[in-house]
């Protein structure tokens, strides 16, 4: 199945992340701004870390000491963590300015923590798309739609994923793939965009949507995903590209938010055949500058 030039208006998810830098004026404060830019939705990740880590991975130090809020990278990770009683206080206080709530799941326990309050979506980032103990939660346990990136992933792979959904009859109904090359930031010759066009080709008829995840510099990309079909746009969201952590640098600060959301929204207007030979804006024109010489 090719992309059939369908378009709807893009859904757009400022991915807050762990911007937050484990304090939860600051989230909601990026909620705000994230409502304010035009986004739809908001997006956190969650992560039980002595689940997810090697004891030799949690006792490291961090890779880049500048970035780190605590002294092994454990210690790190567990500072920017929210627990679920946290989630579910960010959820509400997006419903009551009127944002979509979600996260990503980044193994078993939290998928499972995380299922319980019932966000629309659940993320799998591309770290943990081969998780298939996970996966099996948020395929038979959780009711919501399945977004899922796959970065750093084979097309062997994304096809294991999808099948494993198909065994259920889940995979046309609630999942979501999402086109992504996991660089920070990736570069243009590395975003790959074309292959959007290969998920339709090889998954339109299979699952729900396909969507992008973009950890690229400015907007242009993004427009241009939308333009080949990707339903859903995600970027990294926060409020001072400078502050402390691995994520900022890449990420959109608000204008770039705002930049994103009236780009994006430009090009779905834009993109429709004319409603005349000659429209009403080109009459005007048309009887003052086409040419009469015969």
């Amino acid at each position: 199945m090719n992309f059939n030039f369908n378009y709807e208006a893009p859904k757009i998810i400022a991915e807050i992340g762990c911007n937050h830098m484990g304090d939860m004026s600051t989230a909601k404060e990026l909620i705000g701004l994230a409502k304010e830019a035009g986004a739809g939705y908001v997006k956190f990740q969650k992560r039980n870390n002595l689940e997810l880590l090697t004891e030799e991975q949690y006792n490291a130090k961090h890779p880049v000491p500048e970035n780190s809020y605590g002294d092994t990278y454990g210690a790190h990770r567990e500072f920017l963590e929210f627990d679920i009683e946290q989630n579910i206080e960010l959820k509400e206080y997006c419903d009551s300015i009127c944002i979509k709530y979600s996260t990503s799941v980044w193994d078993t326990t939290s998928a499972k923590e995380m299922l319980t309050f019932y966000p629309e979506f659940l993320k799998v980032p591309s770290a943990c798309n081969n998780n298939f103990e996970m996966l099996r939660v948020l395929r038979d346990e959780f009711k919501g739609q399945v977004q899922l990136s796959i970065g750093m992933t084979t097309k062997e792979e994304v096809e294991e994923i999808v099948s494993f959904f198909e065994e259920t009859n889940q995979a046309k109904p609630r999942l979501t793939i999402y086109s992504c090359t996991s660089g920070y930031p990736a570069p243009a010759k590395d975003v790959a965009l074309l292959e959007i066009a290969w998920l339709y080709e090889n998954y339109g008829n299979r699952i729900n949507e396909i969507g992008f995840s973009g950890h690229h510099l400015g907007v242009a990309l993004d427009v241009a995903a939308y333009t080949l079909g990707a339903k859903w746009i995600e970027r990294h969201f926060t409020k001072d590209r400078g502050w402390k952590g691995t994520d900022h640098s890449f990420s959109l600060d608000f204008k770039g938010m705002e930049d994103l959301v009236k780009s994006l929204n430009e090009t779905y207007e834009s993109l429709n055949f004319k409603s005349s030979e000659i429209l009403p804006i080109e009459q005007f024109q048309r009887d003052k500058l086409k040419n009469r010489k015969k």
